[in-house]
């Protein structure tokens, strides 16, 4: 007999006892003696059956955890590992977390022992902060490109060139920090 799908209700989720529930098509609900739960999606990946967490229940509703596992069902279809692609799609989300004023703070840190006096005086940020960083400092690094440093850079370019050739270097530093971080 074929298996059907959507066996799980809302109300029977909650009050199911300890143990593994199915919900069909490889949706499962994992129970534990405490009361806590996860849903988990199994799916055959070249061959080999994977287990994929799709959250915690109750955060996690039935119909999200359904949504989320047509979506993951659709990834193995089309012949890749929805796991590595969910980890692909984090890493693409927290590359474009990066702010630029978050990876300078952080470049700063990183190399305030090379720095007079551990870069006490705050010199290292001055072509940064009044020049770059209120233009540019909410944008995620991944987004910017170098329209966007000319852009924030030619105001000052002809009457301070030093001053913007010191937030180029900074901005180098920065930009080469942002990519070591991945």
């Amino acid at each position: 007999m074929a298996r059907t799908t959507n066996e799980l209700t809302s109300q029977a989720a909650k009050s199911a006892a300890a143990g593994k529930h199915g919900d069909g098509a490889g949706l499962w609900l994992y129970k534990r003696d405490d009361g806590t739960a996860r849903w988990v999606l199994r799916v055959t990946v070249f061959g080999k059956r994977k287990e994929m967490g799709l959250g915690a229940f109750p955060a996690v509703s039935l119909k999200e955890a359904r949504e989320k596992a047509n979506h993951w069902r659709k990834v193995a279809a089309d012949g890749k590992n929805p796991i590595r692609e969910r980890e692909r799609e984090r890493r693409d989300a927290e590359r474009s977390l990066h702010l630029l004023s978050d990876i300078a703070a952080d470049a700063f840190e990183s190399r305030k022992a090379e720095l007079k006096g551990d870069g006490k005086s705050g010199r290292w940020f001055s072509p940064l902060q009044p020049h770059v960083l209120p233009k540019r400092g909410k944008m995620p690094v991944s987004e910017i490109d170098q329209r966007d440093i000319r852009d924030a850079l030619a105001p000052i370019w002809h009457e301070k060139a030093a001053t913007a050739q010191k937030a180029m270097d900074r901005l180098g530093i920065c930009m080469r920090h942002a990519a070591a971080l991945g």
